[in-house]
């Protein structure tokens, strides 16, 4: 059991890290493992480059803190080398970095290179997604990162209970679409073909950082787009292509959207206000940032809904 929230102010900013962190607490007792945030600022010229150079369960092995430190060093030395132009790299933790710098060539080739430092594992990349995941519930991952000043446009999080895999970053959610800009998933549910479309986008020179079905979707949805479909079109295509039961939630640059398998499931409550849309495995995320009286309702079976900026 785990649980999925995503928040979109459609006509201006707001305070998305500490909106995002209420609804996510409000679910706490879906997963108390993890909790991972994908936000979105406003567009900057710059990369906005968040990595890890290690979980932190391996934290008090000997050398660790040393390791670091070079693995940090060979990061910002590879970004160099592959022609970006670093603007500054700032500790978030002891393991978790953000980068901001430019680059005009292709992503795949730069998260490569600098995935290539043992250890170091690129989270997110993209002119306004952030993604920030760590072990522990909403509130102290917050505290962690300060994510209660992050302002932004949009955003999706997840809060999980790791029933098939270790507590670690690496299996936390959001997942990014390595290696395409500015596109994150979430979902509650499973994909009983996730091994065949794996080896599918494999075949295409997809790598994966993990073995969680998310990513797949994560992928497969950037992929769909790249060939030219809209976001919208690419979803109605996952729900005839991606078998399971599952509600996932899906975030571009601009842009958020859920889908329903044909059996729902899988919970999803849903808002619609005139400046913002809110929705969550239960109601009772969406009541921790309104403070008025509202009308929610489920999304029907097959569905799939996209709200833009």
């Amino acid at each position: 059991m785990c649980g999925i929230a995503g928040i979109i102010y459609t006509d201006r900013s707001g305070t998305i890290g500490r909106d995002m962190t209420n609804m996510l607490q409000a679910m706490k007792h879906r997963g108390p493992d993890s909790t991972g945030y994908a936000l979105y600022g406003e567009p900057s010229e710059l990369l906005v480059m968040r990595f890890k150079l290690a979980d932190p369960h391996v934290a008090g092995d000997f050398g660790y803190s040393d390791r670091l430190a070079r693995s940090r060093r060979n990061v910002e030395s590879r970004l160099a080398k592959i022609g970006a132009t670093v603007d500054r790299v700032e500790s978030e933790s002891e393991y978790a970095y953000r980068a901001t710098f430019r680059y005009d060539g292709e992503l795949k080739p730069l998260a490569d290179f600098v995935e290539d430092v043992t250890g170091v594992e690129v989270l997110s990349l993209g002119h306004s997604l952030e993604i920030i995941k760590d072990l522990g519930d909403a509130e102290s991952v917050a505290g962690r990162y300060q994510l209660d000043s992050f302002n932004g446009t949009h955003a999706i999080g997840h809060v999980r209970m790791a029933t098939e895999s270790d507590v670690d970053i690496a299996g936390a959610h959001p997942y990014w679409a390595y290696p395409f800009s500015d596109v994150a998933v979430v979902h509650n549910g499973q994909l009983t073909n996730y091994h065949q479309w794996r080896r599918r986008l494999e075949r295409l020179g997809h790598r994966f950082q993990s073995e969680c079905d998310s990513e797949i979707i994560a992928v497969y949805l950037a992929q769909s787009m790249a060939d030219g479909l809209p976001l919208e079109a690419a979803m109605k295509q996952s729900l005839e292509e991606l078998d399971g039961v599952f509600t996932y939630l899906v975030v571009t640059e601009s842009q958020l959207g859920m889908a329903k398998d044909e059996m729902a499931a899988k919970p999803l409550v849903l808002y619609q206000g005139e400046d913002m849309v809110a929705m969550a495995s239960e109601e009772g995320a969406i009541r921790a940032v309104l403070d008025r009286e509202i009308d929610t309702y489920d999304p029907y079976e097959g569905e799939v809904m996209v709200w833009s900026r």
